[in-house]
């Protein structure tokens, strides 16, 4: 039996697929009787204050995983959850990674990975509406990115496998570091527009516009502080590259098969 948090989601449905594909039982969230379980703090944009609400997530699960000695967990982690402070929401992993390893008996895996593909869906409205691309990061700072569909089929292949023991942690790169700029120009080709350019913006700007979008005022704080965290160099990894830590999803493919469609049916303004 395995027990899936999140299993509607991007990652949690990869997982949830791939596991009962191979015959194994699969709960979608429980507290008992199960042997292994993918595990991640559910995210929530529109949370007041979304550090708080993910320590009180984290000590929920925690306390599920230890009243239910669950003997095997993986858990979804985040490229920088090393660092103890300067990194927003993903001090929400760091925390939740020391939780996790305090259970003594659990055999923990947490699955470091890093920037998701799919938050530069985000940016469609822009593009739309006002012909480029912009956000805080650098346009030239290089860092790893990978589909949340790569991150699935990870977790599940080591849930499948259950090869772990003790506390570890694992990164997942992505198919290779992009820079910004580089991101930028891939989806220009994908969506033919040959100038479309990447701009960046000044941190309270950005932070302004996702206020306006509805973003609470702590929580946009501490996503600007991610941000920063990114440009400063703390939300960084801490292995090489390698066959281990790279998956195979390129970002040319997410521009085609998912960034283009997604462009094409949403309503400018939407």
């Amino acid at each position: 039996m395995y027990t899936v948090f999140g299993a509607t989601g991007h990652i949690g449905s990869v997982i949830t697929k791939a596991l009962l594909e191979k015959g194994e039982k699969v709960r979608v969230v429980g507290r008992h009787g199960a042997r292994a379980a993918f595990l991640m703090i559910p995210p929530s944009m529109t949370s007041p204050d979304y550090r708080a609400e993910q320590e009180k997530n984290s000590d929920a699960i925690s306390a599920a995983v230890r009243e239910s000695g669950l003997q095997y967990a993986v858990n979804l982690s985040s490229i920088g959850a090393q660092a103890p402070a300067g990194t927003g929401p993903i001090l929400g992993a760091h925390s939740s990674e020391q939780k996790l390893n305090a259970i003594d008996k659990l055999n923990v895996l947490h699955l470091r990975a890093a920037y998701f593909f799919e938050n530069h869906l985000a940016g469609i409205s822009m593009i739309q509406m006002l012909g480029l691309f912009g956000g805080a990061l650098k346009s030239d700072l290089k860092i790893p990115m990978i589909a949340t569909k790569d991150i699935g089929a990870y977790a599940a292949d080591r849930l499948l496998k259950l090869d772990f023991n003790g506390k570890q942690t694992q990164e997942l790169l992505g198919e290779r570091d992009l820079s910004m700029s580089e991101v930028t120009a891939i989806l220009g080709r994908a969506l033919n527009k040959s100038d479309l350019r990447y701009a960046q913006f000044p941190y309270d700007q950005v932070q302004q516009v996702l206020m306006q979008m509805g973003t609470p005022v702590k929580t946009a704080a501490s996503l600007i502080e991610m941000l920063e965290g990114i440009n400063d160099g703390i939300v960084v990894g801490t292995e090489p590259r390698s066959a281990a830590n790279t998956t195979g999803t390129s970002f040319e493919v997410f521009a085609r098969e998912i960034f283009v469609p997604a462009f094409l049916g949403r309503a400018v303004g939407a």
